[in-house]
């Protein structure tokens, strides 16, 4: 087996092969589920402020079969990587994900960080390895799909008028693109809100001040993604107490994507999140009639935003969860860290 670096800004053909890989593998484990877009995929590696490596596996053909991109935190999570880890599935029990997974192990360590985590859908291939390799298991991430149907339209007029109710004294704001200078301060204020969300046990919570959200935005939209965002703004004060954000790729045709969903916790009990998301879904169909349907991810544990996504109509599609391995008890060699 032979391994080649790739650098992802400037090798679009090396890039190309790894995401061939996880999209084939993506195929594979959550069929109902969209396939993560090529130019997304490239987004993700060349943006977002931490460093990434990419390499890529070949057999003696020359042929890639599979491939990793490590992750290391700049801020929160210092002592950890993140393994993104493929192998294309008919090379699979080929010990292809063994030498990847232990060339990613090294470099983690001669990067200084005790802990590497990688996700895997449960009852996958990349879960079993995982376990039998000793990973420890978090907790789980669900991901729904949302059919935009017939009976939607009458659904988000019911849940609207139920969330009004509650919500006196807000008043609804909306924008597409970038954030307003004038509520990005809000903004981040309700991105750090999510600090409480569920977590894995010693994982720090990313915090999103203005400067990480301008990056993630303008690596989002100079990918020729859209961005849909309502927010719930206190008329007494002035504060942007909740807020939503959904984003459409047009390379995944027909799907949009769910990004967060916040409530600053003084302004919770109103029903500002159900309010927002209703509003949020009215304003797709309206300004994106092409979408028929949204992907949503939330923990498992996260009742609250689980039963609001219930009420709006959707529907469990795949579990994951991150399975960690420390470093520094166990081999090079070990766990699969995604397909």
């Amino acid at each position: 087996m032979q391994f080649e670096l790739i650098d992802p800004g400037a090798d679009a053909r090396g890039r190309d092969r790894c995401y061939q890989i996880v999209a084939e593998c993506e195929r594979l484990d959550a069929p109902e589920l969209p396939v993560q877009s090529a130019r997304d995929f490239a987004a993700w590696l060349t943006g977002f402020g931490d460093p990434r490596r990419l390499w890529l596996a070949l057999d003696e053909a020359g042929e890639p079969a599979g491939c990793y991109v490590l992750t290391l935190p700049s801020r929160e999570n210092p002592d950890m990587a993140v393994c993104l880890l493929a192998v294309r599935p008919e090379r699979r029990r080929e010990g292809t994900g063994t030498s990847l997974l232990t060339r990613c192990a090294r470099e983690a360590r001669q990067a200084g960080r005790l802990r590497l985590a990688g996700e895997a859908p449960d009852d996958s291939p990349g879960a079993a390895f995982a376990a039998a390799s000793g990973g420890r298991p978090g907790i789980a991430f669900e991901f729904r799909r949302l059919v935009i149907d017939g009976g939607l339209h009458a659904r988000l007029a019911r849940l609207r008028a139920e969330a009004a109710g509650r919500a006196a004294g807000y008043t609804l704001v909306s924008w597409r693109g970038a954030t307003p200078g004038g509520y990005l301060a809000g903004s981040a204020q309700l991105s750090a809100a999510m600090a409480d969300a569920p977590a894995d046990d010693g994982v720090e919570p990313q915090i999103w001040d203005a400067s990480r959200i301008r990056n993630f935005e303008q690596t989002l939209l100079s990918s020729g993604q859209q961005l849909y965002t309502v927010a719930a703004r206190q008329e007494k004060t002035g504060c942007v107490a909740a807020i939503t954000q959904i984003r459409i790729d047009s390379a995944s045709p027909g799907w949009a994507y769910q990004g967060i969903t916040a409530v600053l916790p003084e302004h919770r009990g109103h029903r500002l999140g159900l309010l927002v998301k209703a509003e949020m879904l009215d304003r797709l169909i309206a300004a994106a009639p092409d979408v028929r349907q949204v992907r949503a991810r939330n923990a498992g544990a996260n009742v609250h935003m689980v039963a609001i996504n219930e009420q709006l109509g959707f529907r469990l599609s795949s579990v994951r969860r991150d399975w960690e391995l420390d470093l520094a008890a166990v081999p090079a060699a070990g766990g699969h860290l995604g397909c």
